[in-house]
């Protein structure tokens, strides 16, 4: 019986500390387990990875494992998140793996999986069942091995990314593109080449160390370089890509963050004004200005709970055009409902560029509510104090429970989340008024304090 430490096996991947719970013995054991959990004959399973130092080690282990276990392999070496959910769904492919830890600090490491189709394997839609599979596997390596074939796709996946988009309208761009030294530096080599756009990339060259900043966009400290980059060029816009490459971040050309609610909101705009009536999915912690939005475009509002495979799950069921995430994931139905961050960017300057305008002045119309941001509350009773806040707040205020509590008022609202690998709560509260935002803090925060002594 194999030894893995559960730890590992998160919502919607597998990560953890290198080599301390993920290691090649690890590695190994999840590639067998991979394709004994597919139940197919010699099933066809990409592999790529990212540029953290223990990436290369993970991948030999990996691709040991899927040989020994049957499987045929195509190996796409470097890789953005997005390229091999792109490989594995356009190339009809029995599965695929990369090799990441995405966003988080440069000791982790892990595996994002997905079965055909680019289909993503959760905790509820597999990853349990291949962690116990693993687990009754042995280390014993076998000199039997597979097919692997190395492929080379990011040409193909820049020719389907352009295929909707005339070049020559991008002309006169300066952008500044973070990419953090992770492995989305790949794709500026191909961004210089198809575009006409005038790039200055910041920290472009592959280092799994991540020197100048953690590749998290979402911390406003990760993005200093960017900002201050931004108005040292006098730059269009400024863009950064998280650690594996499929999240995507904006400053304006004013070196201001644009939430990434708002880019949901501009790209419901875009979308609606060439696909009336389509359906628009948004996640739970995204500002009323998306609902209001796609409502007058005549689209149909989607509100969802947060997490990928989720969304991906649901905008299949539904068939939803775009889907868009506060934490800047956005999902294409044309692009196998997965994660197109380039498209994003590329929609944005083609509106830039049609209406004349800065991104400043698209960002101001949306700019109609006031937002607290994450507030993180240490708690371990975390259902309880959901349950008090229900109590206080719901009779009042219009309830959402798919993913912790949302309460809707007439003028602001206010959602609690509790964090699944922490003993966190965590709030968001919007408002119309300035005043009333500072007001609402102020009680909401009063009276989670006041909890947390009651509950001890």
């Amino acid at each position: 019986m194999a030894k893995i430490n559960p730890t590992i096996f998160k919502s919607y991947d597998i990560r953890g500390e290198f080599p301390e719970k993920i290691n090649e013995e690890v590695a190994f054991l999840i590639g067998k387990a991979f394709v004994k959990f597919l139940k197919k004959k010699k099933p066809s399973i990409v592999v790529g990875r990212d540029n953290r130092l223990s990436s290369p080690k993970l991948k030999k282990a990996l691709i040991s494992g899927l040989s020994q276990a049957g499987a045929k392999i195509i190996d796409i070496s470097l890789a953005t998140t997005p390229i091999l959910y792109f490989t594995v769904a356009h190339f009809g492919y029995d599965g695929g793996i990369q090799i990441t830890a995405s966003h988080n600090p440069p000791k982790e490491n892990g595996f994002k999986l997905v079965r055909e189709r680019a289909i993503p394997i959760s905790k509820k839609t597999g990853l349990l069942k291949i962690q116990k599979i693993a687990e009754k596997l042995n280390l014993k390596r076998k000199a039997k091995k597979s097919k692997l074939i190395k492929k080379e796709v990011k040409k193909e996946y820049f020719s389907f990314l352009l295929s909707q988009f005339n070049p020559c309208l991008f002309s006169g761009f300066k952008v500044v593109i973070d990419t953090g030294n992770g492995v989305a530096g790949i794709l500026i080599p191909y961004l210089k080449r198809f575009l006409p756009i005038k790039i200055y990339p910041l920290f472009e060259k592959l280092d799994g160390r991540f020197p100048h900043h953690l590749p998290d966009p979402s911390k406003k400290e990760n993005l200093l370089f960017l900002q201050k980059k931004v108005i040292e060029k006098k730059a269009n816009l400024g863009i950064c890509f998280d650690g594996d490459g499929d999240r995507i971040l904006f400053v304006d050309e004013k070196g201001e963050i644009v939430p990434g609610d708002i880019v949901t909101a501009i790209l419901a705009e875009i979308l609606l004004s060439e696909r009336p009536g389509e359906k628009i999915l948004y996640d739970v912690r995204s500002s009323n200005v998306v609902f209001e939005t796609i409502k007058k475009l005549n689209g149909i509002p989607i509100i969802s709970r947060i997490g990928h495979s989720f969304i991906k799950e649901r905008m299949r069921r539904e068939n939803i055009l775009f889907g868009g995430e506060t934490s800047g994931h956005y999902y294409l139905r044309d692009h196998y409902f997965c994660e197109s961050p380039i498209f994003v960017f590329l929609k944005i300057l083609e509106k830039m560029k049609k209406e004349k305008k800065k991104l400043s002045e698209i960002c101001e119309p949306f700019k109609k509510y006031f937002q607290s941001g994450e507030i993180n509350f240490e708690i371990k009773n975390k259902e309880e104090v959901l349950e008090k806040l229900k109590e206080k707040y719901g009779k009042r205020g219009k309830i959402l429970t798919i993913d912790g509590l949302r309460v809707d008022f007439k003028d602001w609202w206010f959602l609690a989340r509790p964090s699944g690998t922490e003993d966190l709560l965590r709030v968001s509260i919007e408002a119309k008024t300035k005043k009333r935002l500072r007001e609402k803090k102020r009680e909401i925060i009063r009276f989670i304090s006041s909890l947390e002594k009651e509950l001890g």
